[in-house]
């Protein structure tokens, strides 16, 4: 065998390639999607690798984590002029507050009440106006503390006009205390405390619109997004930065495979299926105008979805296609905003 240095592959010395590529076939004019989505990857993977890791390399996120992906992406772009608020549950559980009397982070971060994170990062944040500094204030949520117990704090900060940033990784439900239910959770979901059996099928009540309960305050900036989908993501991180007239509300789908049942090596798949279905449509709200992120181009069922992770795995053909109906038309509702916007 001989090696090849141009593409770190071996083949057999004097064999030919089978297939010639054909660069009359393979032009920008064809394939420009495919062009431009691969210059944008190269784009946000750049903007990463060049600011320094703020994280600790070692955690105790489990295998395949969504949220740890997401925070060090979030710490790498906001840079080391951050105050980083992380309340009680999956990335303060991982050691990201500290260990052993050190920080798990090289950044000033604490760890507020459940119930009081917004509150504390308001009062930091005038602080440092006083003195006439302009700092990042950053808030790390889960659902648990953003939707259930921190709900108050955070309308309270929204309707103030408090200048914060306010990132909610959403893995629907309490996962750092055993998988118990939350304001998030979906309908039909299977958690600890909405067992599946004869007499439950899951949660029985639909989860919380969070992204547009938050665009209902009127906040200068509000957006969903996807460790999935990077370049997205960094491209709200940046904008959320440059508000400086109210708060920023950054909402993050976050695949666990401890609590949905996947594979661990799924994550970054399961991510793109809640997006490729319209389970999770990828849109911002600035200014009160709405705006689509990232287009669908041919929606894929929602039972393939569901079918990658247990979770689901009790739903019947019937309450599959009434998760389809509330899918459409919570899409077609969005769209809809988009355009009156």
């Amino acid at each position: 065998m001989e090696s090849n240095n141009n593409n770190f592959s071996t083949r057999p010395k004097g064999a030919k390639a089978t297939l010639v590529k054909d660069d009359s076939f393979f032009t920008k004019k064809r394939f420009g999607f495919i062009f431009r989505e691969e210059k944008k990857i190269k784009e946000a993977y750049y903007d990463v690798t060049r600011h320094e890791d703020l994280l600790s390399p070692g955690n105790s996120a489990c295998l395949g984590c969504h949220a740890e992906l997401a925070l060090r992406t979030t710490l790498r772009i906001l840079g080391p002029n951050t105050i980083l608020a992380i309340p009680p549950g999956c990335m303060g559980g991982i050691g990201v507050v500290g260990f052993q009397g050190g920080s798990g982070t090289k950044i000033p971060v604490f760890f507020p009440l459940l119930d009081n994170t917004a509150a504390m990062l308001a009062g930091i944040k005038r602080q440092y106006q006083r003195e006439g500094r302009d700092v990042n204030v950053v808030a790390f949520a889960g659902d648990g503390g953003t939707a259930d117990a921190g709900f108050q704090s955070l309308s309270g900060a929204a309707e103030r006009g408090e200048n914060i940033i306010y990132i909610c990784y959403d893995n629907e439900a309490y996962m750092n205390t055993g998988v118990q239910r939350s304001g998030t959770t979906p309908k039909w979901s299977w958690t600890q405390t909405t067992p599946v059996g004869e007499k439950s099928q899951g949660k029985s009540q639909k989860g919380k619109d969070m992204p547009m309960i938050m665009a209902a305050h009127n906040i200068p900036y509000v957006a969903t997004a996807n460790p999935s989908f990077l370049p997205d993501y960094i491209d709200k991180l940046k904008k959320a930065m440059q508000v400086k007239n109210g708060m920023s509300y950054i909402h993050l789908y976050s695949g666990c495979p401890t609590g949905w049942k996947f594979p661990t090596e799924k994550t970054i798949e399961v991510g793109k299926l809640a997006v490729e279905t319209n389970l999770y449509p990828l849109w911002e709200c600035v200014e009160g105008k709405f705006r689509m992120t990232y287009e669908v181009k041919k929606r894929t069922p929602i039972e393939e979805y569901t079918r990658s992770m247990q979770k689901y795995a009790h739903l019947t053909d019937e309450e599959i296609r009434s998760l389809q109906y509330s899918v459409d038309q919570n899409y077609k509702r969005l769209k809809d905003l988009c355009r009156i916007t």
